[in-house]
């Protein structure tokens, strides 16, 4: 657990949010569907030990090295990830326990808000981290993962599988190779790894 807490103290993290990683220059932005309570207990995305995120980061040569943000993100990483042109936000700001607590109300408000983010931060590439989540939060049963013909906000759009381990169907090297594709097209070059 966070620093030696217990899931009972994780829990009154329910309903806290976690900052945006958005800084100038911005390119690619990562939409995670809400932030976990180990992430909203620590301030930083996709913090939980056993998230494929950062790994699969790593393994694409998105990051020069394995960030390790489960006791919060180092200023060191922070700064890498700006200075790369890589933003973090959630389509829900607020945390629960699984994001399969959250009602098709929140994703509906929640696409709005992404909307109003993408517009504001203009990146070239917003990639949403998470099929089922997409398709109710912007109602499009049908979509499919990859590149999308519609844009966000007048910007690039792809759907990408979520890192959780909960989802068993992306292993972390399908991971990588799906956010390496995404971070070519938002012309990010790749570390050799």
């Amino acid at each position: 657990m966070v620093s030696g807490m217990k899931r009972v103290e994780l829990e009154r993290f329910t309903g806290a949010t976690a900052d945006d990683l958005i800084g100038p220059g911005l390119r690619l932005l990562f939409v995670g569907i809400n932030p976990g309570l180990w992430t909203a207990a620590v301030n930083a995305h996709f913090a939980r030990p056993g998230n494929r995120f950062w790994p699969a980061l790593h393994r694409a040569g998105i990051t020069d090295r394995l960030v390790d943000a489960s006791k919060g993100m180092a200023a060191a990483d922070h700064q890498h990830l700006v200075d790369r042109g890589i933003g973090i936000t959630n389509i829900v700001p607020t945390a629960s326990a699984r994001a399969a607590e959250l009602s098709t109300a929140e994703l509906l408000v929640g696409a709005e808000r992404l909307r109003e983010t993408v517009a504001r931060t203009t990146p070239k590439v917003v990639a949403v981290l998470g099929l089922t989540a997409y398709r109710q939060a912007f109602g499009r049963a049908a979509a499919a993962a990859g590149l999308q013909p519609e844009r966000l906000a007048d910007t690039e759009l792809w759907i990408a599988p979520n890192p959780s381990g909960l989802n068993a169907h992306a292993t972390l090297d399908s991971l990588a190779a799906d956010y390496g594709a995404i971070a070519h097209a938002a012309g990010i070059e790749l570390f050799a790894v």
